[in-house]
């Protein structure tokens, strides 16, 4: 028997700088769970521009109750714990991170809580083969089968070949408009360049919200078997 691993396709590639992620640090004790829409209305109002460019987004934060994303407090106003390795993170533009960072310094009060941002780290997209987002935009009424067809039919708006697909929980947030019903996506089988295209864009509505994000996750047998 001859058999060799598969080639790291990451070692073969640099991965662009087109677009990054800013993590900062964060001095704060709680937050709500419903905490989103206000973190983008106070990130909005220190960077003007952040909501007119197609490539920004922000991450829902994420404490001790929501563990990986797949479990949070489904109460509103109910308090996710942080931790001091709680980190805020923002999707921009790679020539727009000195703009970025003047969030460093700055103290928001979101929902009566004090969150004090802290120094950035950029972090580069990955190259992994398999994409999680956490939310992504749904219909209330739409099933699973249904769910699935519009991210295959979103993929391929990317020139992404749907391969594998994996959907998740449905969640929901308040926004002060409207609820905003979720599900969980997992993308695999991806090729480098396919895995960066689909963090630069994301797909739906709701990047401001945290919504069409994608971030590296462990392979879909590990998803399957957990």
């Amino acid at each position: 028997m001859y058999w060799t691993e598969d080639a790291n396709k990451e070692n073969k590639l640099k991965v662009p700088e087109d677009v990054v992620d800013l993590s900062f640090k964060l001095d704060c004790k709680c937050l709500t769970n419903d905490h989103i829409w206000e973190l983008s209305q106070a990130i909005t109002e220190i960077l003007p521009w952040f909501a007119d460019h197609p490539n920004t987004g922000i991450h829902q934060i994420h404490g001790a109750e929501s563990m990986n994303g797949w479990n949070r407090p489904e109460e509103p106003d109910a308090l996710i714990h942080l931790s001091h390795r709680s980190k805020m993170t923002i999707r921009v533009p790679g020539d727009s991170v000195e703009k970025a960072l003047e969030l460093e310094g700055k103290e928001l009060t979101i929902a009566g809580n004090s969150l004090n941002i802290k120094k950035a780290t950029v972090k580069l997209l990955s190259f992994y083969e398999v994409q999680f987002s956490r939310y992504v935009m749904t219909d209330a009424d739409m099933d699973d089968e249904e769910f699935l067809q519009k991210a295959v039919a979103e993929l391929k708006k990317l020139n992404i070949p749907p391969r594998k697909l994996l959907s998740g929980k449905t969640q929901s947030f308040i926004t002060p408009d409207k609820e905003i019903t979720t599900r969980s996506l997992l993308v695999a089988d991806l090729e480098p360049m396919e895995a960066i295209r689909l963090q630069e864009t994301g797909i739906g509505e709701g990047r401001l919200l945290g919504c069409g994000l994608f971030v590296p996750h462990k392979g879909i047998k590990h998803a399957k078997e957990s």
